[in-house]
């Protein structure tokens, strides 16, 4: 099987280009309004499914890449921190952007978008709805319907994650070198006001057409909506390649399965949400002032979350008191008038 250039460094996905894409589990949101970013509560555990020939399904060794455990309604998002320069990520759900809503494709659209800019884009945390928020990204099982895959095509083929990334190309790369040299020569020479760079933020093998679906899979479906942009992109299309660097798929698997496949215990259950916003701990709002929303996407707009599938959501919820919401990135706060000097 080819080597995609992608590795797995302790719990990251380091894909060519300088991506670093890691799998964060978190408290998972009731299916109405609009709440505040959750918080990471560690990293899903990574495993390559080439390690392991002799126990996951043949369509996996097909599929290669690599997997990880998830219960049932679990909630998960991507965190970009540790990416080193400009790339465009695709990131598709069963094979769904999770940006437009439209097929996987092999090249970058921007009518609409079908990525996202990295490292601008810090995190995702479920399928882009818009007006500033997105909806979070949830585990299900194939064969209920309630997948974006199957609520966008009709089908739950693939299920999973898939990740494929875009460098710069050659001629913007050197660019963009020689604008980050200036800057970190101006930084080690102590130049006042250097900045970060624009877009800076905070700290699959391929698979055969029609190939069925791998047992006990699962996908990602929706549950509620949290405050975070989806941003558009600033670089002309042809500032980027024409071709992806690097390519993933990420299998979902039930912690039964994981235990099968891999011997390994898998995490322990999710946390419960009501304890930890009892507990003061915090939840985010991350703002950037110079970024763009895209606008709503017109095929994820209809998908309806797992619990019209799997039934009313009973545990137990408490809104973060305003104390408990940390903000992240640019903070808005009140203008400074000027005057004269």
């Amino acid at each position: 099987m080819a080597d995609t250039g992608v590795r797995v460094d302790g719990n990251t996905l380091r894909l060519p280009g300088g991506v670093a894409v890691r799998f964060v589990r978190t408290l998972r949101l009731p299916e109405t309004g609009t709440h505040p970013l959750p918080p990471g509560l560690g990293e899903f555990p990574l495993r390559r499914v080439s390690d392991h020939p002799d126990t996951v399904p043949e369509e996996w060794r097909a599929r290669g890449g690599v997997m990880l455990p998830v219960y049932l309604r679990e909630a998960m998002w991507l965190s970009f921190a540790g990416t080193s320069r400009p790339a465009a990520l695709q990131v598709g759900a069963g094979k769904v952007c999770a940006v437009s809503g439209r097929p996987w494709s092999g090249r970058l659209s921007r009518d609409p978008q079908n990525y996202l800019v990295l490292p601008r884009q810090p995190w995702l945390d479920g399928i882009n709805s818009g007006k500033g928020t997105v909806r979070q990204f949830v585990a299900v099982p194939l064969g209920l319907g309630a997948t974006v895959e199957g609520q966008v095509t009709g089908e739950e083929a693939w299920g999973g994650v898939q990740l494929q990334t875009f460098p710069l190309n050659e001629r913007e790369l050197a660019r963009w070198r020689e604008t980050e040299q200036l800057r970190r020569k101006r930084m080690r020479s102590g130049a006042f006001g250097a900045a970060a760079g624009p877009g800076a933020a905070p700290a699959p093998a391929a698979a055969p057409a029609g190939a069925p679906r791998a047992r006990a899979a699962m996908g990602l479906g929706v549950g509620g909506s949290m405050r975070q942009e989806v941003y558009r992109d600033d670089r002309p299309l042809e500032h980027w390649a024409e071709e992806p660097a690097g390519r993933v798929f990420v299998h979902l698997v039930t912690p039964p399965q994981w235990r099968s496949i891999t011997g390994e215990a898998p995490p322990p259950s999710p946390v419960d949400r009501a304890a930890y916003t009892r507990a003061g701990l915090p939840w985010f709002d991350y703002y950037d002032r110079d970024g763009e929303d895209l606008a709503p996407a017109e095929p994820l707009e209809g998908v309806k979350p797992v619990g019209d599938w799997l039934g009313d959501d009973h545990e137990p919820w408490q809104s973060p008191a305003p104390t408990q919401v940390k903000p992240l990135g640019d903070v808005p706060g009140k203008a400074v008038a000027d005057g004269d000097w």
